[in-house]
């Protein structure tokens, strides 16, 4: 069985209460932890957007579970070599419970620099080359490079005895085969079951057989359908929209407007969305079958997410976790 943990939503809550949900989490039974790394949020409804990396510290010291975060080395707002050193820290003194995931981004976040925005041919460039100036730093090498990024005589002398794992974040078949190449690991979302099975299978073929694979599982859960349905379409109804475009639009004002037309049961239909734990086990028994290691689960419902750690912890997790 996959290990079962808690994706803590930036967007959706203040870095304090992100805090006292992931301790709430671990004592309800939850066995890891993941978080986004956002500049803003993706709807002006969310409302928040806490630094990833200051708030990774303050969790890793709250608990005892593992996390990962995901985030973006090769875009224009952080450097690799700098991100490289963010990570060596965390890594060096949470030994073994820290890992990254690493996408090509989305300008609603790298954008802000003010930057060009490439294609994702050359994000994908970028992102390449920033994992090797990572992984070459945290081999303990001086490192002068000068290609899409240009480092000069950069040394990390605060470095773990196992540098973190690198998992290659992938929505795509195309980008799953690729990362099966270089990446220590994948990370999708959840899909329709044979459709996450073709980028699963897409990333073996590319060099990934034997390497662990993570799901972040979007759901929606609530006492009542209802509510659980208006969380779903209020709070996360971009998850329509096809990866090229979630990479384009550049404000959370501009993802609201461009999914004012969609409608409560289309989304519904696409976020995993029941009031019965019963149905939510289900699902992921079906994940387990694909042969997830580690499933995070994000409830994109902000009104009961006390409950629903409560609940998922007393009847989802003990199936899944013996």
């Amino acid at each position: 069985m996959p290990r079962v943990g808690y994706h803590a939503s930036h967007e959706q809550y203040a870095p304090g209460d992100l805090i006292r949900l992931v301790e709430l989490a671990e004592r309800a039974g939850f066995r890891s932890g993941m978080c986004s790394d956002h500049f803003h949020p993706w709807s002006e409804r969310q409302g928040e957007s806490g630094f990833a990396w200051s708030w990774l510290g303050a969790a890793l010291q709250a608990t005892s579970l593992p996390f990962g975060v995901v985030t973006v080395p090769g875009g224009s707002r952080y450097h690799p070599a700098i991100l490289a050193q963010a990570a060596a820290t965390l890594a060096s003194m949470f030994p073994e419970r820290f890992w990254m995931a690493t996408g090509s981004g989305e300008a609603l976040n790298e954008a802000v620099t003010g930057a060009h925005w490439p294609e994702k041919a050359e994000r994908n460039a970028r992102l390449r080359e920033a994992v090797e100036i990572m992984r070459a730093l945290w081999a303990g090498e001086t490192l002068t490079h000068h290609g899409r990024f240009h480092v000069q005589e950069a040394k990390l002398y605060s470095l773990p005895r196992t540098p973190p794992l690198v998992v290659g974040a992938a929505l795509s078949e195309e980008t799953a085969r690729w990362a099966g190449e270089w990446a220590d690991g994948l990370i999708t979302i959840v899909r329709e079951k044979e459709s996450m099975r073709r980028i699963v299978d897409a990333f073996r073929e590319g060099g990934g057989e034997g390497k662990p694979i993570f799901l972040q599982a979007q759901l929606s859960f609530a006492k009542k359908l209802e509510t659980a349905a208006e969380a779903a379409f209020d709070q996360w109804k971009f998850a329509m929209f096809t990866s090229p475009v979630l990479a384009q639009l550049r404000t959370p004002a501009e993802f609201d407007a461009a999914t004012a037309h969609m409608r409560k049961e289309d989304v519904a239909n696409r976020i995993r969305t029941s009031a019965d734990p019963e149905q939510h086990l289900e699902w992921l028994l079906g994940d387990a079958e694909l042969g997830f290691e580690e499933i995070n689960l994000h409830n994109v419902c902000r009104s009961e997410q006390e409950r629903f750690i409560e609940v998922f912890g007393e009847q989802v997790l003990p199936a899944l976790n013996r």
